[in-house]
Formats: C-alpha cells, structure tokens, sequence
C-alpha cells in the first residue's frame, strides 16, 4: 500500500481544544482542516472526586468529537503541548476501531491553521 492511498491525519492539541487536519478526499490530494473541537466547561463540583470524573469525562468526549472526523485512519500524527497528546493516543489504543492506528506525536507551541496543514504534510513525506 503506498503513503498516498492511505488515510493521514494530523492533530493539535491540548486539553480544551483541537484542530484536525486530513487529505480534501479523505486518501488524497492536500491537507486541509477538517475541524476544530473545543472541551465544554465543567461547573463548580462538590468534591475533588467527582471533579476528577468530570475532567476525565470531558476529554473523553473532547477524544470522541475529535474521532468522528476522522475515519478509517491508517496513520496520525498529534502535536501540541503538555499531556492530552499522549491521552489521546492511549485512549485510541483502548478503542476497538483504532486499536491498529500508526501513530506518532510531538510536542509543539499553538500554530495557526496553515501553520499546522504544513507540519502535517512535512510528518508524511
């Protein structure tokens, strides 16, 4: 299978927000953004438990909302600060339907959109 015929992605990330990027036609042609996600907000909590919960519960749905652009991917690449990248990646390694993802990360500062399609095409060439 050569690189051009699989399906490539490319996320930054850190724990509140998300910016995806994939090929126009999902296996080929440019990278280009398919979306930004963004973490709801928790209110106020009555114990340090169940904020804990909240936040987990959160970014487990920040994880889900990133996921649903991106289907049938055979490779990814995640960037972006701090630790979310490498809960992402744990979390897509403990879902059936992405358990065989290759994956890659990196760490990296905010960048605008354009910014992140070229570090992404850079990643798979």
């Amino acid at each position: 299978m050569s690189d051009k015929s699989k399906k490539q992605f490319g996320v930054w990330m850190d724990s509140h927000h998300a910016t995806i990027v994939g090929r126009e036609n999902v296996d080929s042609g440019d990278f280009v953004v398919l979306g930004h996600e963004k973490e709801e907000g928790q209110g106020g909590n009555s114990s340090e438990n169940a904020a804990n919960n909240a936040e987990r519960d959160s970014l487990h749905k920040l994880f889900k909302n990133i996921t649903a652009h991106m289907q049938n991917v055979d490779e990814l690449h995640v960037t972006g600060p701090g630790v979310a990248q490498e809960q992402f990646i744990k979390y897509l390694k403990e879902t059936p339907q992405y358990k065989n993802v290759e994956t890659k990360d990196s760490t990296s500062n905010k960048m605008s959109d354009e910014s992140l399609i070229e570090y992404v095409a850079s990643q798979f060439n």
